[in-house]
């Protein structure tokens, strides 16, 4: 499979999906969403911060021990689209596990979300619909860095 949508690797040991993907702390996000999201724009934020990239444009699925395992496509690694200035190199991560989808394609508009989750291979990650989200960049390096409290806190 090549340039396939997350929705296409259920159950699969390895895919290559439409996507972008940073690390912060040892922790994959997994940025999808149509063409013109802005994946790459929302990574590039993130790199800024702090993240390194792992990959652009196509990612490298693998399930390993039993996680999903994200990195650059052949010939893509260190590569990062900039619209309106080009091909800019970066340094990659190399392979990292996928802690969270980031999908830009789609928005929950509670202010405290519900605990989402998507299929990334055969591995279960947590889900963030994350269209519209306002500091979406510096709200996901934090959340990359410390997680997030129960949605239940206090009552838990």
């Amino acid at each position: 499979m090549c340039g396939g949508t997350l929705l296409d690797t259920h159950n699969l040991e390895t895919a290559i999906i439409h996507a972008t993907c940073v690390a912060v702390a040892g922790q994959g996000a997994l940025i999808v969403g149509r063409s013109g999201a802005g994946k790459s724009a929302l990574a590039l934020q993130m790199m800024g911060n702090g993240a390194a990239l792992v990959a652009d444009d196509r990612v490298v699925l693998r399930m390993v021990d039993g996680r999903a395992v994200a990195d650059a496509a052949p010939n893509l690694g260190g590569l990062i689209e900039a619209r309106g200035i080009g091909i800019l190199r970066a340094q990659a991560a190399g392979p990292t596990l996928v802690s969270l989808v980031v999908d830009l394609d789609q928005e929950d508009p509670s202010r405290l979300p519900e605990p989402s989750h998507a299929q990334v291979l055969r591995q279960t990650v947590p889900l963030l619909l994350a269209a519209g989200t306002p500091n979406l960049p510096a709200a996901l390096m934090q959340l990359l860095k410390m997680g997030r409290v129960n949605p239940q806190w206090p009552n838990t």
